[in-house]
């Protein structure tokens, strides 16, 4: 059976907290490795992180990762975060750099996510396992493909363990990723980044700012169903799982899925999968 992890963002409302604790609740029947979650710009966030990853522990016996940004931290910041998650048993961290918010000027301590990397294995070995971001259709703001690759093997060379990806829905894009960083002597684990389709609009507003390539077919068959939300969900669950199968009969080591909060649709994905 494949290894699964699911992706959380941490809920700000009554009704938020809800609906990821339905979300977990059901997830966890699929017994992910672990679980992660994502934080707000500017560490707007961060409290509600460390808050989301305590409860998805303790209320819901999920080991939980919580993503971590250098951006506009200063270091001693970085080392009280560091210092609280290990605290409350913290075994995995997702280290990234992050996005600047707009307006705000300071880029922080550490400007990249291999710092940032280096950092947490300086200050605590190797109490953590770290995994890193990987885009195999290029980070938005690379000036090229080579250099992105550079980038992603500086934050292997500095101690990450394994990799998660940016979503895609080409299989082809994560092979030659992979292969390519191979050649350049990485060896770690590259686990695809699951985005399962439900919502189009949303969608499609996510990929424009994040880089992920909607293949025209996919965006045609999706505008064809235009506001049968049943047709669009079952062909996304089709679509989505057939990806999987893809990776997974070419050596995808796991399957990591963004879940917005929701359990519907990765269920439907792994339902397809044989996950029961």
């Amino acid at each position: 059976m494949t290894a699964l992890s699911f992706e959380f963002y941490p809920p700000k409302t009554d009704d938020q907290r809800a609906q990821l604790d339905r979300a977990a609740t059901r997830l966890k029947a699929y017994a992910p490795d672990y679980v992660s979650c994502t934080f707000g710009a500017g560490g707007s966030t961060l409290s509600y992180t460390s808050e989301t990853v305590r409860h998805l522990n303790q209320h819901h016996g999920l080991p939980a990762a919580p993503h971590l940004s250098c951006v506009g931290g200063t270091r001693e910041e970085i080392r009280e975060l560091l210092k609280l998650y290990r605290a409350i048993g913290v075994k995995r961290i997702v280290a990234l750099r992050g996005d600047l918010p707009s307006g705000m000027g300071y880029p922080g301590d550490l400007r990249y996510a291999a710092d940032l990397i280096a950092f947490i294995r300086a200050e605590h070995g190797d109490a953590f396992r770290i995994e890193a971001a990987a885009y195999p259709e290029t980070h938005p703001q690379a000036s090229d493909a080579l250099s992105d690759l550079r980038h992603f093997k500086a934050k292997i060379d500095a101690g990450a363990d394994a990799a998660i990806t940016q979503y895609f829905y080409n299989p082809d894009a994560y092979f030659h990723f992979v292969d390519a960083v191979r050649r350049l002597g990485v060896e770690v684990p590259i686990i695809p980044g699951i985005m399962p389709i439900s919502n189009f609009s949303q969608l499609r507003r996510f990929s424009e700012q994040c880089g992920a390539e909607i293949p025209r077919w996919i965006a045609k068959r999706m505008q064809a169903y235009a506001d049968d939300a049943d047709a669009v969900r079952a062909f996304g669950a089709d679509v989505v799982a057939a990806l999987c199968e893809r990776l997974v009969a070419g050596g995808a080591p796991a399957l990591h899925f963004y879940t917005l909060n929701l359990a519907r649709p990765t269920r439907a994905v792994l339902q397809r999968l044989g996950h029961g």
